[in-house]
């Protein structure tokens, strides 16, 4: 793989849900965004199937609360049979302690909060509900207010908990061992301490502990977890050996081409928690919401309190303030807070599963709306696997002066057409003739130059040669080309070609499917070339011919014809598209791609399937569609029970139940994310 997988600076680094400000966030939020580094973190253990210490721990806390409460119960009846007496007091002092028990922990937490400032949050609603029902008497509904909340919290957790298991399972393609020859022996060390060059051996069911090339063996590649793919890919001398592939049928040798800190699977954790950290609109916006939220409901409770029994003849205080602590309880915010970002995760975990690599939650909204996608060519809905496919030399050239000509004056370069000029000399035989010492100038958009043997040499396209004032026949291109001129002579020309990924009429269909309005392609090969390419791929709009900077222009061009229809993706691979990917509203990138495309890009595809362009603005769209349910669902039944409980229909115990109801609904529908 020519590419290191890189990670932009992320926007708003706000990403935890409970950053948002001193209102935003509950304690649910908190053990979220827990539970989420500690996803991330390389000390993280798995937790097992049973229940942890601490979880037996509430449990039989709050069983024993539940009992003791139930026992109240029973003591209030028998002191109303026996109108008062001790009972009275047994039944006060049971009720105190199974409260205390239940809701200390919450009742710490919202003193301490309120002495740092942070007032209204979700802790503070719950206190204040509960302890104003303790007040007027409602004593075993306090009691359910916060077994039901400890219960609810309890439930949420577990939910997180498979957002945090899907995360591991990330990290686990980071091998933890590695097995290198060192003079003669093959000796296990970390992944850290193999170097580029180091002969490195895979033995079936491991892990590929560094990026490199097969140089002996072989078997195939369980790729699933770093491209999605469940198909196994041949492997053999040659074949790309991605950390995180796992080695299957056979023993493999691989040199190792980089550290194990810029591996693809070091890069994919790294990107994915990079990613969690910026906020999509829609995250933002629940921040700002719960900001204001929790505060105006407290207002309108209070309202709902006081209100009628001083404005209204024959109206019971405490009739109202049940009413308003009923309000409180239901208004809780932690529906939005958790399940709006966790959704977003999800979709951002979910995707790198199958190796596509999304660089924020914002870039998710822009990917969902997507209406046009514009494609480069070569590398990208192509192979780039180009072959020389015809010699036309020209002057008194000879086949091997033409090819000859080329292989030297492309000596350094790593564009495709050259190796593929390479590739068609080593099959002559022959030695590879080479340029003088420090002649070698890439002119970009345009070719090579370079001295042979005291001779200027060019090689590359029709526009080089009237740069260096060749004279020449100017012919209709039937392909792909590299034009060669010697001495000042023209040479003759090299036609060279590649061909449609198997995959680039599918991705074409894939997004039509979706409602992808318009889909170009923007390449700097030859008309003949690009619209060959087009016609296989079933694209009807083509631009050819682009420099990198008529590329850009054409993209701006595209996006201000597009604007306030959707967004505008833009799918590249090379160093020449690295403007354009950045300039798009999502640029995607393919894995095998330059540095620079990677970079650049806001999406990148591991695999460099076409195919999953589609897919990415899918589980966009899908994940987009999650996060709108959980915030359609929220609303309507607390709405729904905030009216319920001011017109005195909903008892406080309801509440509860529906307020952890809905939080652990959107928590659990979020996760759908994941897969």
């Amino acid at each position: 793989m020519n590419a290191v997988i890189e990670t932009k600076p992320v926007q708003g680094d706000d990403g935890a849900c409970n950053q948002g400000g001193p209102d935003a966030c509950c304690a649910a939020c908190a053990a979220h965004e827990r539970a989420r580094a500690e996803a991330f973190s390389g000390d993280a253990e798995p937790r097992g199937h049973g229940l942890s210490a601490g979880t037996r721990r509430e449990i039989a806390t709050l069983t024993v609360s539940a009992l003791l409460a139930v026992a109240g119960y029973v003591a209030q009846a028998a002191s109303a049979e026996s109108a008062g007496g001790p009972a009275r007091w047994i039944a006060l002092a049971l009720f105190a302690v199974a409260y205390l028990l239940a809701g200390r922990d919450v009742l710490a937490s919202a003193a301490r909060n309120i002495a740092r400032g942070k007032v209204f949050d979700e802790l503070f609603l719950m206190s204040i509900a509960s302890l104003g029902a303790f007040a007027i008497g409602a004593m075993e509904e306090a009691i359910g207010v916060m077994i039901f909340y400890k219960v609810g919290e309890m439930l949420q957790e577990s939910a997180a908990d498979k957002s945090r298991a899907s995360i591991r399972s990330l990290l686990a393609m980071r091998p933890d061992k590695a097995r290198v020859r060192r003079g003669g022996d093959w000796v296990e060390c970390r992944p850290e301490d193999v170097a580029p060059g180091d002969l490195v051996l895979v033995r079936p069911g491991e892990r590929v502990p560094v990026d490199g090339v097969v140089t002996d063996g072989a078997g195939a590649f369980d790729t699933s977890s770093m491209t999605g793919e469940s198909a196994p890919r041949p492997a053999g001398p040659g074949a790309e050996a991605l950390s995180g592939f796992i080695a299957v049928e056979a023993a493999l040798t691989i040199r190792a081409e980089r550290v194990a800190s810029e591996s693809s699977a070091a890069r994919v954790v790294e990107l994915v928690e990079n990613a969690s950290k910026a906020k999509a609109k829609t995250e933002l916006f629940i921040t700002r919401f719960a900001r204001w939220y929790t505060p105006a409901v407290v207002a309108v409770a209070l309202l709902v309190a006081f209100g009628p029994p001083l404005l209204l003849p024959g109206q019971r205080l405490a009739d109202w303030a049940y009413r308003a602590l009923v309000m409180l309880v239901i208004s809780c915010p932690c529906a939005f807070v958790i399940s709006v970002p966790l959704g977003y995760f999800g979709g951002l975990g979910g995707a790198a599963r199958r190796g596509i690599l999304i660089k924020g939650a914002s870039v998710l909204d822009a990917l969902a709306d997507a209406k046009t996608v514009v494609f480069d060519k070569t590398g990208t809905l192509t192979d780039g696997s180009f072959s020389v496919r015809e010699l036309s030399p020209e002057g008194g050239f000879s086949d091997e002066d033409l090819l000859g000509g080329a292989v030297a004056a492309e000596t350094h370069s790593n564009h495709p057409l050259a190796t593929a000029i390479r590739e068609a000399w080593e099959g002559t035989g022959k030695p590879r003739p080479a340029c003088d010492d420090g002649s070698y100038a890439e002119i970009p958009g345009h070719g090579a130059v370079a001295t042979v043997g005291g001779r200027e040499v060019l090689a590359g396209g029709d526009r080089l040669l009237h740069l260096r004032g060749v004279p020449h026949e100017c012919r209709p291109a039937t392909g792909t080309e590299i034009h060669v001129a010697i001495a000042g002579r023209y040479a003759g020309r090299i036609g060279v070609g590649d061909s449609l990924k198997p995959s680039g009429r599918t991705a074409l269909d894939g997004l039509r499917a979706l409602g992808v309005r318009r889909v170009a392609m923007l390449t700097g090969d030859s008309a003949a070339s690009a619209e060959r390419v087009a016609a296989e791929a079933g694209i009807a709009e083509v631009h050819h011919g682009l420099l990198p900077a008529d590329k850009l222009e054409r993209l701006e061009a595209i996006l201000g014809q597009e604007q306030g229809r959707g967004s505008v993706v833009f799918v590249g691979d090379g160093v020449n598209d690295a403007p354009v990917l950045a300039r798009a509203d999502a640029g995607i990138a393919m894995g095998g791609g330059s540095d620079a495309a990677v970079e650049s890009a806001d999406v990148v595809l591991i695999g460099g399937d076409p195919s999953r362009v589609a897919e990415a603005i899918d589980r966009a769209r899908r994940t987009r569609r999650i996060v709108a349910q959980n915030i359609a669902f929220a609303l309507v039944v607390k709405l729904a029970f905030l009216g319920l409980g001011a017109i005195g229909l909903a008892a406080m115990w309801e509440a509860v139940i529906a307020d952890v109801g809905v939080a652990l609904l959107a928590v659990l529908n979020s996760t759908r994310a994941l897969k």
